[in-house]
C-alpha cells in the first residue's frame, strides 16, 4: 500500500507517522508513506499556497494551482484508488471506512488548512471527503495521521496478532469488552472469575454480553 499526504506543514506529520506500528509496517515494506510539501509545487518566489477568499470573508483559502500540479504529477506516476480531503464537513470517518481503505493500493490524503481549499479542488479532484469529528482543528494534518494509523494497523502483518485488530471496538458496531491482565487481584480489586476459569466458551459468552451492555450504555446510537 502507498499513502501520499499533501500538506503545507509537513513537520506536523513526521513524528506520528514514523513511530510504533506505522514505523514497523514501513520497515516491513507493508506500506509506503510519502509526505509532500504543497509549497514545492508553487511557482512564485514566496511559495504562496493561500490567498484571500472571493466575497470578502475572513481567513485565507488554499489555492488550487499548486494542489492541482501536485495531484496531477502523482496521478501521472500511478493510479490512485481514492483522493481524500480532510475536512470537518466531510463524511464521518469510522472503523468500517478504515477497513475499506485498508484494502486499497494507493491513496492520496490532502490536508485542509486555513479556511479550507478552493472549492474547485473538491469539485474536480477529490473523490472522498472525510472528517474525524464535529470540531475544527488548525489543519488536517492530525486527521491525516489518524486516518493513516487506523488504516495501516489493519494491514496483514502490521501488528503481531492479526486477530487482535478484528476484535477492536466498532468492528461489529459494538464497543470492546473490558480487558484485564496480571495480577488477578490488586488492592482488593479482582478480575472477573470467568476470565481466569479457563472455560473459553463461557469467556466468549461473557465478552459478548459485556460488549453489548457497554455499547447499550455508552454508545446506544451504534445499536441502531
Amino acid at each position: 500500500m502507498r499513502i501520499d499526504i499533501l500538506t503545507v506543514v509537513p513537520e506536523l506529520l513526521q513524528s506520528p507517522l514514523n513511530e510504533s506500528i506505522l514505523k514497523r509496517a514501513q520497515k516491513k515494506g507493508l506500506v509506503e508513506i510519502h509526505i509532500h510539501n504543497i509549497r514545492d509545487w508553487t511557482l512564485d518566489k514566496h511559495r504562496t499556497t493561500d490567498d484571500y477568499p472571493f466575497g470578502g470573508e475572513a481567513g485565507m483559502v488554499m489555492k488550487i494551482e499548486p494542489i492541482y500540479r501536485c495531484i496531477s504529477e502523482l496521478c501521472s506516476q500511478r493510479h490512485y484508488d481514492e483522493i481524500i480531503y480532510t475536512s470537518p464537513d466531510g463524511e464521518q470517518f469510522n472503523q468500517h471506512e478504515a477497513n475499506r481503505l485498508s484494502t486499497l493500493e494507493n491513496i492520496i490524503i490532502l490536508c485542509g488548512h486555513y479556511k479550507g481549499v478552493d472549492y474547485r479542488v473538491r469539485e474536480h479532484l477529490i473523490t472522498k471527503e472525510l472528517s474525524i469529528g464535529d470540531f475544527v482543528m488548525t489543519g488536517g494534518e492530525l486527521a491525516a495521521a489518524v486516518i493513516s494509523d487506523c488504516v495501516v494497523r489493519l494491514l496483514p502483518g502490521a501488528i503481531g496478532d492479526e486477530a487482535s485488530a478484528l476484535t477492536d471496538c466498532f468492528q461489529d458496531n459494538l464497543l470492546a469488552p473490558p480487558v484485564y491482565t496480571r495480577p488477578a487481584e490488586f488492592n482488593g480489586w479482582k478480575v472477573p472469575d470467568v476470565l481466569t476459569s479457563g472455560n473459553f466458551a463461557e469467556i466468549e459468552k461473557w465478552q459478548d454480553q459485556q460488549s453489548f451492555e457497554r455499547t447499550k450504555q455508552l454508545r446506544p446510537d451504534l445499536l441502531k
